[in-house]
């Protein structure tokens, strides 16, 4: 058989076996792979056909940050944190959820306390030299007017006496006038400095006392509660080039965000919407709510409100988009801040279409 003849009948073999295959495909209900079958699959996290989608982030409608205090009267002396609520845990109001190192405090609050004390037996001491110093210048005073007095009595008797007797008398009247003015003067200076010396010890009681209220303040801020229930976020500090979560013994200043009080009953979230979509968000829409990391959870929303005026987008700095707040019904355990999530508006109340321009 020549060679010719094998090859073609090769050929006529590998032919007729593609042929086969391609009946039987057909047969199979098998497309080529270059099409997409289509499906009746629906898919929770899918967009609806015709609906605006919107990414946003979800937020606590209430919140409450816990930071260091800062201590009234002192420096921004950083705390020691002695006890922490552990992240995640759900508390009820009025459990602890931070205590500070109160040593340096209640310290403080001693020697203010010590400070105060020792003043007041200042001020009562002042108070009785000062008395008893009165009372010796007004003793001093009164002896003078008695002198003024006597003397008077004698000038009267100037014209039965010799001439050098009245001279005499006349002169002693001057004298015990001049002491009498003299001691008047300096018993009034006197009670003056007495009261500027009594005002200064006051002054300082004060400010003691006002210090020793504010230690006492400082000290009865070591420990922190929470006003509501909620969930426990512990915050991250940037310390050593990197962020990391706050543990207790670490040293914190005054000021410092440590701990979020999240309110997981009433949550919420907060989109930007397109600049061309604005005219499709109105309050009060009903919307679809869905976390992007649980797809089979879907809660029912309504636009709570929509911002007037807008800003740059997150995509460009040129593009302008509005800030919406959508609020979900609902609540679940894994429906928690900082998730992302995106919401579907596929009309309802506040949706409007566009009516055509008269003037066309």
């Amino acid at each position: 058989m020549p060679p010719t003849f094998g090859r073609r009948r090769l050929s006529q073999r590998w032919i007729g076996s593609v042929a086969a295959i391609a009946v039987l495909l057909v047969g199979s209900g098998c497309q080529p792979s270059g099409e997409r079958s289509e499906t009746n699959t629906t898919d929770a996290a899918a967009p609806t056909e015709g609906a605006l989608r919107l990414a946003g982030t979800v937020e606590a409608v209430r919140s409450w940050t816990v930071s260091v205090p800062r201590l009234a009267g002192q420096s921004l002396t950083p705390l020691i944190i002695t006890y922490l609520v552990s992240p995640g845990t759900r508390v009820e109001p009025g459990d602890l959820l931070v205590t500070f190192d109160p040593q340096e405090q209640e310290r403080a609050a001693l020697d203010r306390q010590a400070e105060v004390v020792d003043l007041d037996g200042q001020i009562a001491r002042k108070r009785s030299d000062q008395a008893t110093q009165e009372a010796k210048d007004q003793t001093e005073l009164t002896k003078a007017a008695n002198d003024v007095e006597r003397a008077r009595l004698d000038v009267r008797q100037n014209d039965l006496v010799a001439r050098i007797a009245a001279e005499k008398n006349t002169l002693a009247l001057e004298q015990a006038l001049a002491r009498h003015e003299q001691l008047q003067k300096t018993f009034d200076l006197k009670r003056k400095a007495a009261a500027a010396d009594l005002r200064i010890l006051e002054i300082r009681r004060e400010r003691a006392e006002r210090a020793l209220r504010h230690a006492r303040e400082n000290a009865g801020r070591m420990e922190v509660r929470a006003p509501f229930a909620g969930l426990v976020v512990i915050k991250r500090i940037y310390r050593n080039g990197t962020f990391v979560e706050i543990l207790e013994g670490d040293d914190v200043r005054p000021g410092t965000p440590i701990i979020d009080i999240v309110d997981t009953s009433a949550m919420q979230v907060r989109a930007q919407v397109n600049q061309a979509d604005a005219v499709l968000v109105r309050e009060g829409q009903p919307v679809k709510v869905g976390l992007d990391g649980f797809p089979d959870l879907i809660f029912d929303g309504h636009v709570e409100l929509v911002a007037p005026l807008g800003v740059s987008s997150s995509r460009s700095e040129w593009v302008r988009a509005l800030s919406a707040v959508v609020a979900i019904r609902g609540t679940d355990p894994q429906l928690l801040p900082d998730l992302s999530a995106w919401v579907e508006i596929t009309g309802g109340a506040g949706v409007s279409s566009p009516e055509p321009d008269a003037r066309r």
